[in-house]
């Protein structure tokens, strides 16, 4: 007997399904390419026009993403892009993937998850499987999506349609593991519901790992980045007390890591950055105080790498003092402000903690990215310099904040009156050397 799930199946295995691919940034984008590589018709979604233009267009936003692939794929006839949800009319299947930023308040942000699946409702029809791939709290697909697509349409799902929730674990900038060979967690409303999405991800990824239930999948994400933002918040604090101690901390590490078994290596920095470690954990805390629960281990990672920028910018005020110079009126270059290096994703990146705090102190500040030429953040507007070793020599101090592989760091010790290295890229050239000041 043929029944919506069978059915459904079967043009998934066949790649007759038509695939629809909701928020087409740094985690859409390359879901939808994968998934039109692997044979499948793919129409991304975004409210933003010059997204969709660029994609109708053939060409790529997305360092990760070449445009050559891009173009291949639309002039194919495998890939489009769209403003408007009643492209999603006819597809089988939907991944959505929209942004779930903090409020200033710290708490979630669910307004792009809601107004997603608001909008895709109406488009909802028998034998469609939709997944959730946006980082958020537990219980979010069953008491969020859920309700909205039923109310609607009228459908059940598990049988009518199919909804799940799939981790996305995008690391920009990595080669070695990527959106078709990193492990992809499944966890469905349903047990139909997760055998559906197993079978469909299945067609373009290596390896699916299916759960019981949505709940754990949403979990287990958190659980991922809780885990690298605590560590991250001990190695932070771990200089800290290192500097205190007239301790290496770099060594300290290097030589903890020697150990085969039992350790995991960390290094701190300036501060959290990224789309998913210094935001979700919080979703996970904001939640469990909803159940009268207090997840202190987060709470006082939070609270220590929060204060990183501003333990950066104690640094450069020693720097300063080693000259003689106040940080008021000194001219400050910092070197990288994406997030990590070799990428050009500025999001949450603590480059702008530490530019808006030494302005406060009137600082004189200008940046050079490779990545990123320009950016726009919070009234704050600043373009990269052009000059790059003039700047680093008439800087009063150089910061280095992202650990670019373009920089020629040797060359910019040689000509800069002082270094804050926070990443450790001058190695051991700048180890008790007179000019530098670490982390």
């Amino acid at each position: 007997m043929t029944t919506i799930k069978s059915t459904l199946i079967k043009k998934l295995e066949d790649r007759t399904a038509r695939i629809g691919v909701v928020g087409i940034g740094y985690v859409g984008l390359p879901l939808a390419v994968v998934f039109a590589e692997a044979g499948f018709n793919v129409v991304g979604v975004d409210p933003m026009k010059n997204k969709v233009a660029e994609i109708n267009e053939g060409r790529s936003y997305i360092l990760d993403v070449p445009t050559e692939k891009v173009k291949a794929l639309v002039e194919a006839g495998r890939l489009s892009a769209s403003t408007d949800y009643a492209a999603l009319a006819d597809v089988d299947a939907v991944s959505i993937c929209v942004p779930t930023p903090l409020r200033k308040t710290g708490d979630p942000d669910l307004s792009f998850i809601s107004s997603a699946s608001h909008s895709l409702a109406p488009y909802l029809h028998k034998g469609m499987a939709i997944v959730l791939e946006s980082s958020t709290y537990p219980g979010t697909t069953r008491e969020m999506v859920l309700p909205e697509m039923e109310k609607v349409s009228g459908l059940q799902v598990g049988q009518d349609f199919f909804l799940a929730f799939s981790p996305e674990r995008v690391d920009p900038g990595r080669e070695d593991w990527t959106t078709i060979n990193t492990p992809k967690v499944i966890g469905g409303i349903t047990e139909d519901c997760g055998d559906v999405v197993e079978v469909w991800y299945g067609q373009a990824l290596d390896t699916i790992v299916k759960v019981s239930t949505c709940e754990v999948a949403e979990m287990a994400k958190l659980l991922e980045n809780t885990f690298r933002m605590i560590n991250i918040g001990l190695v932070n604090e771990l200089a800290i007390m290192c500097d205190r101690l007239d301790v290496d901390v770099w060594e300290v590490i290097d030589a903890a890591a020697t150990k085969p078994f039992g350790f995991m290596k960390f290094t701190p920095g300036p501060g959290l950055g990224g789309h998913c470690i210094p935001i979700d954990p919080l979703y996970l805390s904001w939640k469990l105080k909803s159940l009268n629960y207090n997840a202190r281990f987060i709470e006082l990672a939070s609270e220590i790498n929060t204060n990183m920028p501003r333990y950066a910018v104690s640094k450069i005020q020693d720097a300063l003092n080693r000259t003689r110079k106040p940080v008021n009126g000194s001219r400050v270059l910092v070197l990288g402000v994406a997030y990590k290096p070799d990428i050009d994703d500025l999001r949450e990146s603590p480059a702008l903690d530490v530019i808006h705090l030494l302005q406060e102190k009137g600082a004189e500040v200008v940046y050079h990215d490779p990545y990123i030429p320009h950016f726009d953040h919070e009234n704050m507007q600043m373009e990269s310099v052009k000059d790059l070793m003039g700047e680093v020599s008439r800087a009063d101090c150089v910061v280095i904040i992202t650990n670019h592989s373009d920089y020629d760091y040797s060359a910019i010790l040689d000509k800069a009156q002082m270094v804050v290295d926070t990443r450790n890229a001058l190695g051991k050239q700048g180890k008790d050397h007179p000019r530098v000041v670490r982390l």
